[in-house]
């Protein structure tokens, strides 16, 4: 059900600066369709599930993404989902960031993370890339790691190894996990929802721990 605090705006302009209290919410994966559905696609698909909660459309194409706008417990939030490869995403971010007139704090991304165990959420500011291609994009477009990031986690596989940990990220989700997912997907909708209402020091200390997304699973 959509949320009573939102109202979504039918038409994103062609350059709109932002104000003080935007939010640029960016959903990190691969285009195409031999990457949908991946664990590497994960903060796409939680960036879709926020923006259905939200009733926001991701209706336009500007800044290399797909793009959406919308309000949200009193702030315009800019969705972005961008089109680029994943090692391309800080394209996307800057052009965005920089026709709004925004910094690297009023940006939010949500990612696949590999050093959390599926079912957990990590919400952090700032940090190291931690080997995450779309991170480090961002933080060379932005020359900077002061943006918050929503790190929902994968896992690792069970082979060690750069190798096995690229086929584990660009590969789909097995029986068990797939069958959670959902409850992953509206978990973290839920965290963004409150981040954005009762700000991220509130979201933080309700969802950076096991089982705060209504499912735990070990590695």
């Amino acid at each position: 059900m959509p949320m009573s605090t939102v109202s979504p705006s039918a038409i994103v302009p062609d350059r709109m600066p932002g104000s003080a209290t935007d939010l640029v919410l960016v959903g990190l994966g691969n285009p195409g369709a031999e990457y949908a559905g991946t664990r590497h696609n994960l903060g796409r698909a939680c960036l879709e599930a926020f923006a259905g909660r939200a009733g926001i459309e991701l209706e336009r194409r500007r800044w290399r993404a797909r793009v959406g706008c919308g309000e949200v417990a009193g702030r315009r939030v800019w969705l972005l989902e961008p089109l680029t490869y994943m090692n391309l995403s800080g394209r996307s971010v800057l052009e965005a960031t920089r026709d709004l007139g925004l910094g690297p704090g009023s940006v939010w991304v949500l990612h696949d993370e590999i050093d959390l165990p599926f079912c957990r959420l990590r919400i952090r500011l700032g940090g190291s890339a931690a080997g995450h291609n779309g991170i480090r994009s961002i933080v060379a477009a932005l020359h900077s790691d002061a943006f918050v990031r929503f790190r929902v986690g994968v896992g690792r596989p069970p082979a060690s190894g750069s190798t096995a940990g690229i086929r584990h990220v660009l590969g789909r989700f097995d029986p068990e996990e797939a069958a959670l997912l959902p409850t992953v997907l509206e978990g973290v909708a839920s965290a963004v929802e409150l981040a954005l209402s009762a700000g991220l020091e509130r979201a933080m200390e309700r969802y950076n721990r096991p089982g705060s997304l209504g499912c735990d699973r070990r590695p």
